[in-house]
């Protein structure tokens, strides 16, 4: 009956809605999430790098081609919709590097309250909460980004560690003690940007944290 409810559902969405494929703006059916085209593109094995720190962090894509396009038109020109499908090749990854893991919650790099009035909305919170819905596991708010930095891709890589060097506070250490968290942002360059709100989870006494983004920049 589940199954029914979503294919009706799917076929509604479908005739009011159209559905474009993320990677290259093709019209797609609306029960898949890209064109089979950019399917062929796909890397077979997920890309594994490591944040500062050492934190394991596992990625579907690099950072070029069709799927550096995806993500410029998903932060920068009102693409939001697009987290719906984006999440389903980063939820491949995250149940393949993390097959023998369990997380208890979902979280993301937060964005300043200034950048976010500004761009209307966060995207790495968008993947996360449809990664956590995917996944079947919780989504928390355990960051708040105080201070707002210079952005990272403006700046040299040298200097990107220290840029985010006491800007981002936890919520709630309640919260976070104890957790097994899998923290979840757009994409992994020098990994300084995951690695400092890993550094601050750790501070809270959580447990295991690991990392997804959507792309990896292979050459920084």
């Amino acid at each position: 009956m589940t199954h029914f409810i979503k294919k009706v559902f799917g076929t509604i969405k479908g005739f009011f809605f159209t559905v474009r494929c993320p990677y290259c703006g093709r019209v797609i059916e609306p029960n898949k999430s890209c064109c089979n085209k950019c399917r062929k593109e796909f890397p077979e094995m997920p890309l594994v790098r490591y944040a500062t720190g050492g934190y394991i962090c596992a990625s579907p894509f690099p950072y070029d081609g069709i799927f550096r396009r995806a993500v410029l038109n998903f932060k920068f020109h009102n693409c939001g919709a697009y987290a719906e499908l984006l999440s389903h090749e980063m939820v491949r990854s995250i149940k393949d590097v993390y097959r023998d893991r369990k997380f208890d919650l979902v979280t993301c790099v937060p964005m300043h309250k200034d950048t976010l009035r500004e761009r209307g909305y966060n995207q790495a919170e968008l993947l996360a909460k449809e990664c956590a819905r995917l996944l079947g596991i919780e989504y928390a708010d355990l960051l708040v980004k105080t201070k707002k930095n210079k952005t990272q891709h403006s700046i040299k890589a040298a200097e990107r560690a220290k840029n985010v060097i006491g800007v981002y506070s936890p919520i709630d250490k309640n919260l976070i003690k104890g957790k097994r968290i899998l923290i979840i942002d757009d994409i992994i360059t020098t990994g300084s940007t995951l690695g400092e709100c890993a550094r601050i989870l750790n501070k809270c006494k959580c447990g295991e944290i690991c990392c997804c983004t959507l792309c990896t920049s292979l050459l920084i």
